[in-house]
């Protein structure tokens, strides 16, 4: 293992971990609440939205930091603020919980945001696909480690105290192998024809592709978080939510291998995000709706698939741009990821309010369908950055 593959394994499970303690702290929100003596779920939800909030902010904050301080050092005061989840198995009081859970949200919105440059300073273009789809994956992994874990961890360790003080020790140790392996580059690598060393938000607004893949991610976004957050509370479905949940993190999990495998063997960006949005959005509309549980376990597996497939492709687009360096590519996914969150929030409102107007989450759940089709409807307005098949044959016959 050479140590540009060791970097990569280290920025993949800082950021599964970061998932991890995000969804288990979720899973274990009951027994939270009950440590604090906290009634009604608008108190509890500050967990989760303490998180969405410092990604918002932090997002965007990102390409500062990495300008002021270097890819070594910003990415290791992400992880640090990561590790500094653990303050949460300390707190005693609630809203000293949710500030803990508001600095590690800065800590992965701050590290997600870093993978870009890594990757484009560290592997080349051939590289590139296979890489962003294993990072493509890494909270979804984080995810179902949370899944399978929280439970076991919970009984083994005695509280959740020591559940969320765990995974922050892991982090720890994850921070110092990253200090140990990672090294300062330089953000204006990989530019051509005079390209400008700097890149600010500034500029990034004036680009239109910056806009229009957070609107393409958004809609998706809304409707995965809502499968965790919303679908389990709806009665009507022909089976039981936490299942489906299930199944499409699974199927997720093939999906992204499929989406680096197509990737790499197919040029075109636009044609896997337009086509595996519409299948997306197809199947989670039957899933929802079928009276059969069957189809809806079946309709959940594609779902969950064609939700993942088409990440590699989005996150390789911006990458391709013309002229990109890690200065460059750390503002369009700080935009990319706020931009994100923001219009997810602005959704997942309004989907409670819809809920509390009809008296029906299934509308709720309905609304989430239709908004994933943000990533078929975006797709038209993309660039397409990868060659097409007949130009890359007429490059190796005239090599």
């Amino acid at each position: 293992m050479n140590k540009k593959h060791l970097i990569e394994i280290t920025i993949f499970l800082t950021y599964a971990l970061f998932a991890m303690s995000w969804v288990a702290g979720s899973m274990m929100t009951k027994d939270i609440m009950a440590f604090y003596n906290i009634e009604g779920m608008a108190a509890a939800t500050w967990m989760t939205n303490a998180i969405t909030i410092a990604k918002i902010i932090g997002n965007l904050s990102a390409a500062w930091l990495l300008m002021k301080m270097g890819p070594k050092k910003a990415f290791a005061v992400a992880s640090l603020l990561i590790v500094a989840g653990a303050v949460g198995a300390f707190a005693s009081n609630y809203p000293l919980y949710v500030f803990s859970r508001l600095v590690m949200g800065f800590g992965g919105a701050f590290a997600i945001v870093y993978f870009n440059p890594i990757v484009i300073n560290y592997f080349n273009a051939e590289e590139r696909p296979i890489i962003n789809g294993i990072n493509a994956a890494a909270f979804n992994m984080g995810n179902l480690l949370a899944i399978l874990f929280t439970g076991s961890l919970l009984s083994s360790l005695g509280s959740w105290q020591n559940v969320i003080f765990a995974i922050s020790a892991v982090s720890l140790a994850i921070l110092v192998v990253w200090w140990l392996v990672s090294d300062d580059f330089s953000l204006s690598s990989g530019a051509s024809n005079g390209q400008q060393v700097t890149y600010t938000l500034k500029d990034g607004a004036k680009e239109s592709v910056n806009w229009w893949l957070p609107i393409a991610y958004s809609g998706l976004l809304f409707c995965y978080i809502s499968v965790f957050a919303l679908f389990p509370l709806v009665p009507s479905f022909a089976a039981e939510a936490k299942y489906l949940s299930s199944i499409m993190i699974g199927a997720g999990m093939v999906g992204t291998i499929a989406g680096i495998i197509t990737a790499k063997r197919y040029p075109l960006r636009v044609p896997v995000i337009r086509y595996c949005g519409l299948a997306m959005t197809a199947f989670a509309a039957i899933m929802i709706t079928t009276s059969s549980a069957s189809i809806a376990y079946g309709a959940a597996f594609m779902a969950g698939f064609f939700m993942f497939v088409p990440m590699t492709a989005l996150v390789t687009l911006p990458q391709e741009l013309p002229n990109m360096t890690p200065a460059r590519i750390t503002v369009v996914f700080g935009m990319f990821w706020s931009i994100s969150y923001m219009i997810e929030t602005a959704l997942m409102y309004f989907a409670g309010v819809l809920t509390d107007t009809t008296g029906n989450i299934f509308y709720a759940a309905v609304f989430a369908v239709m908004c994933s089709s943000t990533f078929f409807l975006a797709s038209f307005f993309l660039p397409e950055t990868g060659k097409k098949p007949e130009v890359v044959s007429a490059t190796v016959k005239n090599a």
